[in-house]
């Protein structure tokens, strides 16, 4: 893990690019535990027998779908949630560390 750090330090752009990889790696994750675990419940709990992608309050001739927003926000929120307690979980709050320059 030492090494890792290091080369993380050493190469900052490099770092970033694994980031992405992992995020999207965790948005997935995230992605298809609420839509096949924690959506189905919610939308039980709301009304719709759908799950909650499909819950929507009738308006007129129009439906207003709140059901996919709160999911895309409960996505959000969650892998917003993972981002931040893995960072400091991981301590990698603390890998950005300049390199002291020797003064002449």
């Amino acid at each position: 893990m030492k090494g890792f750090l290091e080369f993380i330090r050493e190469r900052g752009v490099l770092g970033l690019a694994i980031g992405f990889i992992l995020g999207g790696s965790v948005t997935k994750v995230v992605s298809a535990f609420l839509a096949d675990i924690l959506n189905p419940f919610l939308g039980l709990i709301l009304g719709s027998t759908k799950g909650l992608e499909n819950a929507y309050i009738p308006f007129f001739n129009t439906k207003i779908m709140y059901g996919h927003f709160l999911s895309v926000l409960m996505d959000f929120l969650v892998v917003a949630g993972v981002v931040y307690y893995g960072v400091k979980w991981l301590r990698l709050d603390r890998l950005d560390k300049k390199k002291e320059e020797s003064i002449k």
